[in-house]
């Protein structure tokens, strides 16, 4: 992976992954010296949020940003003041979850102010085998709706194509050639796709015109253990 500096704001639809890329960005990107804090706003979703795996990040030396501890299992757009701090005195590279769909975007809005005059970048996460993003017209729709609900503009895709544990490589392919397609057609860069880091061996690199970001699982059902992150 290219070395990823400054405010991102990753986006998506519902079952994008987007929450389990922002994790493993940030990981990634500390594990190549950056300085990383990430900030979760997903307050629609009540699972699979940043912060149930805020220990592990937090052992790596990334700070993560999360609402109060009495609005942790809240779902009503509450914002605390830390996170307007954060964007306004990013780190190196600051990465903001923000929640699922233009529902969860919404709260973008509300944190105009701390965005205005700072360089954002909006990434919208793909996962073409999830419903309402497995056309390239929906998800144009999707992107969008996002920027109408978050009043700001999406500037890069992130594909991530995974059937969780069924993925094969061939998906992997097909998943980059369908976001391939998305930014030729929405005339966005595609800046990375992902990849379960089991599946890497069997890939043929060679395939790929854009960085792809190793995925060790992090938000797993309770009945599964999610891979150990190392420094």
């Amino acid at each position: 992976m290219e070395e990823i500096k400054g405010i991102i704001v990753i986006v998506g639809n519902f079952g994008s992954g987007k929450t389990e890329v922002s994790i493993n960005l940030a990981v990634c990107q500390k594990r190549a010296g950056t300085d990383v804090k990430i900030a979760d706003l997903d307050l629609v979703n009540p699972y699979f949020r940043t912060r149930e795996a805020r220990k592990p990040l937090l052992e790596l030396g990334i700070e993560v940003v999360v609402p109060d501890e009495k609005y942790l299992q809240a779902d009503l757009p509450i914002l605390s003041p830390v996170v307007a701090g954060l964007i306004r005195n990013p780190s190196e590279l600051t990465l903001i979850d923000a929640g699922g769909n233009d529902v969860g975007a919404t709260v973008l809005a509300a944190l105009a102010d701390s965005f205005r005059n700072k360089h954002v970048h909006m990434l919208q996460v793909v996962n073409p085998f999830r419903p309402f993003t497995d056309t390239i017209e929906s998800c144009l729709k999707m992107r969008d709706e996002i920027e109408r609900a978050s009043k700001m503009v999406i500037n890069g895709i992130i594909g991530n194509a995974n059937l969780i544990d069924e993925t094969s490589v061939d998906d992997i392919y097909n998943g980059y050639d369908f976001v391939k397609t998305l930014s030729g057609e929405s005339r966005l860069p595609l800046k990375f796709i992902t990849a379960s880091a089991e599946l890497l061996p069997m890939i043929d690199m060679e395939r790929f015109t854009c960085p792809v970001l190793p995925i060790e699982r992090q938000l797993v059902p309770p009945w599964k253990k999610a891979v150990e992150l190392k420094g």
